[in-house]
């Protein structure tokens, strides 16, 4: 069962875990994250975690466990085009998944930081 209660001020309660947030929702501690977190924050944003998610979030996760960083929006345009074609590595395809901005909003619910050049 999912259920996430945005109970403190930084902070997110995930099946009765408490999981410490920034302030714009990120987790604090990365190790927190598991696939149930994303999809608990993607229900609280009102999205519906499907398949093409999942690819993005999974390529986001690639590349951070392999370069320490979030990627920046171009990055993740690279990638996606590179690893699910460059039909998929547009503005339009990602805000379709990620209409809050695609860049930090699925950086969030990979569990990873801030991508660097997001304000």
């Amino acid at each position: 069962m999912l259920s996430a209660v945005w109970g403190k001020p930084n902070g997110l309660v995930v099946d009765g875990k408490s999981l410490d947030t920034d302030v714009e929702g990120y987790l604090t501690h990365m190790d927190q994250w598991e696939p149930l977190v994303a999809e608990v924050m993607a229900r609280a944003d009102q999205i519906e975690l499907t398949a093409a998610h999942w690819a993005v979030i999974d390529l986001l996760c690639e590349h951070y466990a392999q370069y320490s960083m979030a990627p920046p929006i171009r990055v993740i345009l690279k990638i996606i085009g590179a690893k699910l074609g460059t039909d998929k590595a547009k503005h339009q395809y990602l805000y379709s998944l990620f209409p809050y901005g695609p860049g930090k909003q699925v950086c969030r619910y990979a569990g990873l930081p801030k991508p660097s050049g997001c304000v």
